[in-house]
């Protein structure tokens, strides 16, 4: 489509002057939201949020319905800037204004001077240019030493200098980030940072719909869409919204971590990265399981800080360093198939730790212990899942007769599927959570590895810090040669007959 580049070819062409004249952000907001709406259930409003189809996502309806300024309160890793960005899929695909104009002007109803001057000189051969929705877009994050000249704009010598101008003109004005938004969407996050000060400056935009420069006057009527964001737990920790500028906020909308398992781990997948040069990647279930549980358990451990939250980057970072893990030892021993384990979420330790905000409890077992007592839950709780009622008792007398099997993170799958294969019992139970004698070797060692940690976690057999699988919580004997990485990557004894 050839868009009009002049002010006479727009006049004539499909942008109607009615409509972009009278017609403001919050306007174009309700009115793309009520198309969409209309489009049926099947069309996602805000494509690629999960979790909040009946809690948040009808709010910021009603919020947009209402043409209110809103703001999302919730704890970190609750998807609220991405809630925001994604408002841009409400805004029209071209928006003309006149070129070159630093505030994106309306050309059928100019509001700074440089763009009256423009069109009273050139009329209907002014320039015209095109905003995209992501243009539209404007977002800064508050801090401390946020200024007004920042947001709202400052007088500027240097201008009036160069073009002759008084200071008093707005001629001379370099405008804030709002003024920069104008015709499109203002976005805050992190609103308590920012300074009580500063915040008063925004009263006037959000009600009377305009801003003022220094103690001259320059008045301009904006046209602005406000949206911000907040954790709940700064408003004691770092600073407040003052009571005005709330009571300003048409909507305060309350975000959350995921209700279910099976949100989290569509989460996860959607945001983690899976997608590999390398090779054929298979994520058995159970280690999704697993990896999300472990900051649903996080949430409600008492020795994790609930004020501060256990973000949904957790569980991604963890996918992803599981992958990574599994990835490594595929590599090493030329595997066509790469199948993580239980252990390669242990072995992901670093990317839950600093994920965690302990309590003095917490602080004195140690970010590792807590984090591998997590993971031991969460293993618990997915084993449970899949074998409740099992009978698993000849695997437990294996080990009760003298049996050990060391599996490390880094062994072949191939050399550990042999010695499993000796765990009486335990290879006919792989059924349960879909693998059989006829799947790969990986697969087979993941799921088997996955019983064992299980029989673990529930304190059925127990494991050493060099993952030797004994009988209860016996540790190897001490005449037994240390367990050597490099050399040997797995050992097994059989039990005593």
């Amino acid at each position: 489509m050839n868009f009009p580049r002049v002010l006479g070819e727009l006049r004539r062409s499909p942008f109607s002057e009615e409509k972009l004249r009278t017609r403001r952000v919050k306007d174009e907001l309700r009115e793309n939201l009520v198309a969409r709406l209309r489009t049926g259930k099947d069309t996602p409003i805000f494509p690629g949020i999960v979790g909040y189809d009946d809690t948040v996502v009808p709010q910021i309806v009603n919020a947009i319905l209402s043409r209110h300024n809103f703001i999302l309160l919730g704890l970190r890793g609750q998807a609220k800037s991405r809630i925001l960005r994604a408002l841009t899929l409400l805004l029209d695909p071209h928006t003309p204004y006149i070129a070159g104009c630093e505030i994106h002007d309306n050309p059928y109803a100019p509001i700074c001077r440089r763009c009256q001057e423009l069109i009273a000189e050139c009329g209907e051969s002014t320039g015209i240019a095109y905003l995209t929705p992501e243009q539209r877009y404007v977002e800064k994050l508050a801090t401390p030493d946020v200024t007004i000249a920042d947001l709202i704009g400052d007088i500027d010598p240097i201008k009036a200098a160069r073009g002759g101008h008084e200071l008093s003109s707005e001629l001379t004005v370099h405008y804030g980030l709002l003024p920069r938004a104008n015709r499109g969407i203002f976005a805050i996050n992190e609103l308590p940072d920012l300074a009580g000060k500063i915040q008063v400056g925004l009263f006037n935009i959000m009600q009377e719909g305009d801003v003022q420069i220094k103690g001259y006057p320059v008045r301009l009527p904006l046209d602005i869409g406000l949206v911000f964001t907040a954790n709940p737990e700064d408003y004691t920790a770092r600073g407040k919204i003052i009571t005005p500028l709330k009571d300003r906020i048409g909507s305060e909308i309350r975000t959350h971590y995921p209700a279910t398992v099976d949100e989290g781990i569509a989460i996860t997948t959607q945001e983690a990265w899976a997608t590999r040069d390398g090779n054929k990647l298979i994520i058995p279930k159970y280690v999704r399981e697993v990896i999300e549980r472990i900051a649903f358990t996080a949430r409600e451990d008492k020795r994790i800080d609930k004020r501060s939250g256990v973000s949904q980057r957790l569980p991604i970072s963890c996918m992803e360093n599981v992958i990574s893990n599994a990835e490594r030892r595929a590599i090493r021993y030329n595997e066509q198939i790469t199948v993580p384990r239980i252990g390669d979420v242990y072995a992901a330790l670093p990317a839950i730790t600093g994920k965690l905000e302990l309590e003095y409890e917490g602080e004195m077992k140690g970010a590792d212990y807590v984090s591998r007592e997590l993971i031991r839950n969460a293993v618990a709780k997915t084993y449970d899942q899949y074998f409740a009622g099992a009978n698993m008792q000849q695997v437990i007398q294996w080990f009760d007769l003298g049996g050990e099997i060391q599996i490390a993170e880094s062994a072949p799958a191939a050399d550990l599927l042999q010695t499993l294969r000796g765990i009486q019992g335990l290879m006919d139970k792989l059924t349960r959570v879909n693998v059989g004698p006829k799947d790969n070797a990986e697969a087979q060692v993941s799921a088997a590895e996955f019983i064992l940690e299980g029989l673990y976690a529930l304190k059925r057999i127990g494991r050493n810090e060099e993952r030797v699988f004994t009988a209860g919580e016996k540790q190897p004997r001490a005449t037994e040669k240390p367990y050597e990485r490099d050399e040997l990557p797995y050992r097994t004894r059989r039990p005593l007959n």
